[in-house]
């Protein structure tokens, strides 16, 4: 199992290798498909984002309310394939990782390779599992989308796996 610190930094992610399990430590930002569209339309639109990609790690997921003594409630991954129409541009912008679940289209593959970046598999089913790795959480933007605005996690040890490495090499495939 390989330790990483968010931010990513291009070497790390050039000896990552799809199938490897991988623990995130560090800050990520979240945004799921309504956070995502939102993103993509002002940079179409040449407007600056609210939120600076650059290097960032985005966690596609929409957590339930936190219980008492968490930051969040259970914080699944999402789908991925609902972020595929805007992910190519926002890896062009700057963009390093990606955590959701499920497969990723040629054109995000595409744009991992080009921009040297990676996409992790994070496990569904674990919602419970994987809060209990984030500890702090703070907004960014979009707070109208409640809980699927666009915020600022602190995470210790978040479990996953390189589902798409900066080669290109797939898991699903």
């Amino acid at each position: 199992m390989k330790r990483l610190t968010l931010p990513l930094r291009d070497e790390d992610i050039k000896d990552l290798k799809a199938g490897e399990s991988v623990l995130l430590t560090g800050t990520m930002i979240t945004g799921r498909d309504a956070a995502h569209k939102r993103l993509f339309e002002l940079a179409e639109k040449g407007e600056k984002l609210p939120v600076d990609i650059e290097g960032e790690t985005i966690y596609y997921v929409g957590p339930a309310p936190a219980k008492p003594g968490y930051a969040v409630g259970p914080a699944g991954p999402t789908s991925s394939y609902r972020m595929d129409k805007y992910a190519p541009k926002l890896l062009d912008m700057g963009l390093k990782g990606m955590v959701g679940k499920g497969r990723r289209n040629d054109e995000v593959k595409a744009a991992i390779v080009r921009n040297n970046a990676v996409y992790f598999a994070a496990i569904g089913g674990a919602a419970a599992l994987i809060a209990k790795s984030i500890k702090k959480t703070e907004p960014i933007c979009y707070e109208d989308l409640g809980t699927e605005s666009v915020r600022r996690y602190y995470v210790e040890d978040f479990p996953c796996v390189v589902a798409i490495d900066s080669k290109g090499n797939d898991v699903y495939s």
